[in-house]
C-alpha cells in the first residue's frame, strides 16, 4: 500500500482529501503546518507528499527545500491557489514534481497522484553509476559528483539529468523533457526548459560556453552526447 503524506492546513480540505486517497487504497496521513510537514515528509518514510503552499510555521516553498537538502526523492505535488506561472515555477525548480492549482477536481488530483507513483516507479534502476568524464550520476545515493566532488543539484535537475542519460545520443523535443521531467499537462513553458539546461550546463560541462555533453540542435531540442558514457 502506498503512503501519502498530506500537508494543508485548512481542515475541511485535508478531510475531504485523505478521505477520498483513502478510499482509492492508499495509506493516507494528515498534518496542520509546515514544520510538522518538513519533518514527516524528511524522513523518507511516504511514497508522496500533497503540499499546501500557505501553512503555518513554515510555508510550502521551504518545506520543499527542506525534503530536497535532506537527499529525499519523494515525489512532491504542490497545492497552491497562486496562478502565477513564476512562483509554480519556482516550486518546481526547488524540487516540487507538480501541482495543482486550488480550486480543483477529485479526479484531477487522483490523475496526478497515479502519475506521479507510476514514474516514481519506473525511475532509473537502483543499482545503476552512470560515469561520463569526471563526472557520475549515482542513482543509488541520488548524487551527482565531478573530479569525486558531490555537486548539488535540485530535484529538478537530477530528474533532467536522469531523462539526458538514460537517452543518451538521441534527440529529446522541449515537449518530451516537458512531459518527462515536469510532467503532463504542467503548464509551463519552452523557456523554462532551456533555463534549466543552462543551468545544469554550469554543473556538469567543463566549459558551459561549450557544452559537450548537453547539445542544442536548433529549432529541433537537445541530444546528450553519450560518447565515453559508461554504466557499473
Amino acid at each position: 500500500m502506498k503512503r501519502i503524506l498530506i500537508v494543508e492546513d485548512e481542515p475541511s480540505i485535508a478531510l475531504a482529501l485523505g478521505a477520498d486517497l483513502t478510499r482509492e487504497g492508499y495509506d493516507v496521513e494528515v498534518v496542520g503546518d509546515g514544520t510538522s510537514g518538513a519533518d514527516k515528509a524528511a524522513s523518507g518514510r511516504y511514497d508522496l507528499v500533497l503540499l499546501d503552499v500557505m501553512l503555518p510555521k513554515m510555508d510550502g516553498f521551504d518545506v520543499c527545500r527542506h525534503v530536497r537538502r535532506a537527499g529525499v526523492r519523494v515525489p512532491i505535488i504542490l497545492l497552491t491557489a497562486r496562478g502565477q506561472e513564476a512562483e509554480k515555477v519556482m516550486g518546481l525548480e526547488l524540487g516540487a514534481d507538480d501541482y495543482v492549482t486550488k480550486p480543483y477536481s477529485a479526479r484531477e488530483l487522483r490523475a496526478r497522484v497515479k502519475a506521479q507513483l507510476r514514474r516514481s516507479d519506473s525511475v532509473l534502476p537502483t543499482d545503476d553509476v552512470y560515469r561520463f568524464g569526471d563526472a557520475e550520476l549515482d542513482v543509488v545515493r541520488c548524487e551527482f559528483r565531478r573530479g569525486g566532488q558531490i555537486v548539488e543539484l535540485s530535484a529538478l535537475e537530477f530528474k533532467l539529468l536522469s531523462t539526458f542519460v538514460r537517452s543518451a545520443g538521441r534527440m529529446l523535443t522541449r515537449a518530451q523533457l516537458l512531459d518527462e521531467v515536469w510532467g503532463s499537462g504542467t503548464n509551463v513553458t519552452d523557456r523554462v526548459v532551456d533555463n534549466q539546461v543552462t543551468n545544469l550546463r554550469k554543473k556538469i560541462e567543463p566549459v558551459p560556453e561549450r557544452p559537450r555533453y548537453l547539445i542544442a540542435l536548433r529549432g529541433l531540442g537537445y541530444r546528450f552526447d553519450g560518447d565515453g558514457l559508461t554504466e557499473a
